[in-house]
């Protein structure tokens, strides 16, 4: 009869044992590993990929210069993927815009760092308003958590060069896209060029309007800088290297959007039928159809500009 009983207990304990396993919470989830991939373009050019928007370094004789510096959170990640590929100090970061995917990683490095952008990006990041469409995504705001440390120091208005001889760069804003500060940045004796987020991948761009960004200008502004000549690469905002051909098709592009919002709004549609309609048009290969919330956003940036 013992027996019976102990046995009985103990399928009683089993069974609440195992009722407290399945009602156990699951383990925490593990953080997802800060991964940055390198490509190697030339001999001392580099373009580091993951953890927001790509970041090229160029190595020079007196230190390492970079464009742009991922999402808050992966500056040191940066610091240490650099120190596998130089030994040499960052002496300067451009930051192409405002942008927290683009200077979220400035505050990480040493305040002696020059950090330079157009001027009206200097005053984006000091108002610290997130990207049209990404409020929540945005976060805290980077610079003011950390006391204004690695705001922009230098600024400039239509062109800069930095550096000389092989090191040369220069940098060029050509007008309002993706924000009002949008910078351009030629590496001349490489034949390269970084656009930044103005040429982000092949579909529809964030037209920033909180930040000055302009869907009616945009256009004008990429044909601006797809006519600068010797380039033979482009590195983008956030997607593989591409052409000077790729960017010209990408202002076209944007001009075929901004004409047909602005035709539908001068035949009296309203923005619900532009974003319920719009397609990528066929001639544009290997364009993603826009999420219908991007679109919206887009449409009512072009829809406000156009009288």
């Amino acid at each position: 009869m013992k027996r019976y009983v102990v046995l009985g207990a103990l399928a009683i304990v089993g069974t609440l044992s195992s009722a407290m396993a399945a009602f156990r919470p699951p383990p925490a989830a593990q953080p997802a590993p800060m991964v940055i991939e390198v490509e190697k373009l030339r001999d001392n050019f580099y373009v580091l990929r993951g953890g927001g928007g790509n970041t090229a370094v160029l190595i020079t004789a007196s230190g390492v210069t970079l464009v742009d510096t991922k999402i808050p959170g992966w500056g040191k990640p940066l610091i240490e993927k650099l120190k596998e590929i130089t030994n040499k100090p960052v002496t300067t970061i451009i930051n192409t815009h405002t942008h927290f995917d683009h200077v979220g990683g400035n505050v990480d490095f040493p305040v002696s760092v020059d950090v330079v952008a157009h001027e009206n990006t200097k005053v984006n990041m000091e108002k610290g308003v997130p990207p049209r469409g990404f409020e929540k995504q945005a976060g805290p705001d980077v610079f003011k958590a950390n006391n204004g440390r690695n705001i922009a120091k230098r600024t400039f208005t239509d062109r800069m060069t930095l550096g000389s001889g092989n090191d040369r760069l220069e940098l060029y804003y050509f007008g309002r896209a993706h924000t009002n500060g949008d910078t351009f940045v030629l590496f001349p004796n490489l034949r390269v060029l970084h656009t930044g987020d103005v040429f982000p991948n092949k579909g529809i761009p964030i037209m920033d309007g909180n930040n000055g960004g302009s869907g009616v200008a945009y256009a004008d502004t990429v044909a601006k800088a797809a006519a600068l000549p010797n380039i033979d690469v482009v590195v983008t905002g956030h997607s593989p290297n591409m052409t000077m051909t790729d960017l010209k098709e990408y202002g076209e592009f944007n001009r075929d959007f901004v004409q047909a919002v602005q035709a539908a709004k001068k035949a009296g549609r309203t923005i619900d039928d532009v974003v319920n309609t719009w397609k990528v048009p066929e001639r544009f290969k290997g364009y993603a159809q826009p999420m219908p919330d991007r679109l919206r956003q887009n449409v009512e940036v072009v829809w406000s500009e156009t009288k």
